[in-house]
């Protein structure tokens, strides 16, 4: 097993599809790196399947770093990728660039932040200040308030036209990756001809360079997933059984015995 950087990431490109997924803590993160995981996303989407959140806005950055920490110390050969959360790069560029800064040094290797060309200003500072930065265009969840719910986009010409404008200004700042999120397949198969760098798809078809799964999705651990999720495991079942056997065995004087 090779360690996985930028470098080898954006070579990938036309000769491997890479299985990306998320994760919250070291234990999960070891797991991941062990089955062979190229990236690993300390996600913002910790919100909802670790903290009990509706959505990902209510996200700290000290929570990403605690985070980010614990995944790093888990996972030796995948890129560890640090989403930075609400608010981190919203509040002025200086600022934007210092909570950037405090994800590497957690332990990330790259940081993703969401948006097209009205981001693109902050990625060409981050890149050249060398931090590598992972883009995110079409269905940006930390958006969830403007489009009233969680969307596709894309769906008439102009919103395609638009979203791949945005993956190619990513690209132009110095991004050397970008998230296709809940897009039509077609415009996703568009964009990553377009691009040089890969594409890393979620609910956005087949042709993607690389795809995401949140960890707690293909798991099983969330009773409700999006229509594009496989499930790979059951572990609600699994983990609540032994939950149940332990706390009889407890009740009934078996444990310990």
């Amino acid at each position: 097993m090779k360690k996985w950087n930028v470098s080898a990431v954006r070579a990938a490109k036309g000769k491997q599809k890479l299985g990306c997924v998320t994760a919250y803590d070291a234990a999960f993160a070891r797991l991941a790196d062990e089955a062979g995981a190229p990236i690993i996303l300390v996600g913002d989407s910790m919100g909802m399947n670790c903290l009990g959140y509706e959505t990902t806005l209510p996200v700290k950055l000290e929570e990403t770093l605690s985070a980010v920490a614990a995944v790093s110390r888990g996972a030796k050969d995948a890129l560890v990728v640090g989403d930075m959360p609400f608010g981190s790069y919203q509040c002025g560029d200086d600022a934007a660039m210092a909570n950037a800064v405090a994800i590497i040094k957690a332990g990330a290797d790259a940081v993703k932040l969401e948006g097209g060309a009205k981001v693109c200003a902050l990625i060409k500072r981050m890149t050249e200040a060398g931090i590598p930065v992972l883009a995110h265009v079409g269905m940006t969840p930390q958006s969830v308030n403007s489009y009233g719910g969680f969307k596709k986009q894309g769906k008439t010409r102009e919103d395609a036209e638009k979203v791949l404008a945005d993956a190619k200004a990513v690209e132009a700042a110095g991004a050397f990756a970008v998230t296709l999120e809940c897009i039509p397949a077609e415009l996703a198969a568009e964009i990553t001809a377009a691009v040089r760098i890969p594409t890393i798809g979620i609910g956005a078809g087949p042709v993607c360079d690389a795809q995401w799964l949140v960890m707690h999705d293909l798991l099983g651990l969330n009773e409700k997933v999006p229509s594009f999720v496989k499930k790979y495991a059951d572990l609600a079942s699994v983990v609540r059984n032994a939950f149940a056997a332990y706390v009889g065995e407890v009740a009934d004087g078996k444990f310990p015995a």
